[in-house]
């Protein structure tokens, strides 16, 4: 099968749909399929191919993080894409690039994908001022019910995903794919002791410390500042219980501001932004995860955690439900003492069962490896290729002269 994936954002950038995309072509080429990113690039002056990736020109966008936006219309991209002749177009953004797959789908007439990975209402706040959000999040939920309209399928990595397409007036069935995670990559058994002391000691955490971990862009949605006043409220210095946060985005500095302002300095780490190659130690050193999120849909990072043995700590998050199971792979807490209670539990659990625990989270996304993303997905091409042949066949003169035989007959 010859599958195009169109992503506003793939590498050298690094985010949860850069790695969902990434791994879902390394997927399909383990199983013998061709794969052909087509991907907004801010550097390219011109369209060219490179290692199966089409590089579209693009502005750069300041609003989101200095990735690239291409124009959605382009009679060159439609020749690159005609060239690759793809079964299925699966789009897994909505702005220029998702827009142009749409299109380009429309016009060759092949088999729409779409994958919805956000839940725009919580990111509202980055391009509509307050008195317009009302209006934004109508439109917004407009624009995704078109892209799922035009989709023979659609999928996302959540139940969330689900429930937001109904929000947007989408009643279709959403195929829900969880994210994937790279088990070789994030693997405890690959960080050597040298890679962790050196960790420890760049942060200054000392031997007996245990160590919480986020990552992710550091905006509102992700909900660190709920973590900050969670931690001032529960946890005192002595109890040698720190927190690093990993990441970078528009409210870092004021979540900087906010924990001086809380007197949690010492127990709080920003390290900044560290690029995905270099992850795996910073995630293996820690001692457990946690995410006060409720935006996020199977997040990829906290998968991660769980690839490299961390328990992972949620807030209670029903639409997000199974994700995180109680004395498998972490636990759910429900609010800011809940959130002490668990940690301290950790902290203090006997090794025997706090290694039995870290095994049992790394087990929980064994199934989690690209190939297993791969084969999820092409029952959902399969399904999607089957539907926009039959729509093909029932548009054909032949099929309408034969209904209006049958129909005459009956």
């Amino acid at each position: 099968m010859r599958v195009a994936l169109f992503t506003e954002t793939y590498l050298p950038h690094v985010n949860g749909v850069v790695t969902h995309v990434k791994s879902l072509k390394d997927g399909l080429e383990q199983l013998g399929h061709e794969v052909l990113i087509v991907t907004a690039d801010a550097s390219a002056r011109r369209h060219y191919v490179s290692d199966g990736v089409l590089h579209c020109p693009a502005h750069t966008s300041k609003r989101f993080y200095g990735y690239g936006v291409a124009m959605p219309l382009s009679t060159t991209r439609l020749k690159y894409v005609y060239q690759f002749r793809p079964d299925v177009i699966h789009v897994h953004n909505e702005f220029g690039i998702g827009l142009s797959g749409m299109m380009i789908a429309k016009v060759l007439r092949v088999a729409l994908v779409y994958t919805l990975h956000t839940m725009y209402d919580e990111y509202i706040y980055y391009i509509a001022p307050q008195p317009l959000v009302p209006a934004a999040t109508k439109f917004s939920h407009q624009y995704t019910k078109l892209f799922a309209k035009l989709a023979q399928e659609v999928t996302g990595p959540s139940k969330k995903c689900e429930e937001y397409f109904r929000k947007a007036g989408v009643y279709k069935p959403v195929n829900v794919i969880p994210n994937p995670v790279d088990l070789d990559m994030f693997d405890p058994g690959k960080i050597p002791e040298e890679k962790k002391n050196a960790f420890r000691e760049k942060f200054g955490y000392q031997h007996g410390e245990t160590v919480g971990l986020f990552v992710g862009r550091l905006g509102r949605e992700k909900s660190v500042d709920l973590l900050l006043d969670y931690w001032k409220k529960t946890i005192r210095p002595e109890e040698n219980i720190r927190l690093l946060v990993i990441g970078d985005g528009p409210c870092r500095e004021e979540l900087e501001e906010q924990a001086v302002r809380l007197g949690i300095t010492d127990m709080v780490t920003f390290a900044g932004k560290v690029l995905h190659t270099d992850m795996p130690p910073y995630v293996g050193t820690c001692d457990f995860y946690i995410t006060a999120s409720t935006s996020d849909t199977d997040s990829i990072s906290m998968l991660e955690g769980m690839a490299m043995g961390l328990p992972v700590l949620q807030i209670i998050d029903p639409l997000n439900e199974g994700q995180v199971r109680d004395g498998v792979n972490g636990y759910i807490f429900h609010d800011a003492q809940d959130m002490a209670d668990k940690i301290r539990m950790l902290k203090t659990m006997p090794a025997d069962r706090l290694s039995a625990l870290r095994a049992s989270a790394r087990r929980s996304v064994q199934q989690s490896g690209a190939v297993n993303l791969a084969e999820y997905v092409l029952k959902v091409y399969n399904t999607a290729l089957h539907k926009k042949r039959r729509s093909r066949l029932m548009t054909t003169p032949s099929f309408r002269v034969h209904l209006r035989k049958q129909n005459k007959g009956d």
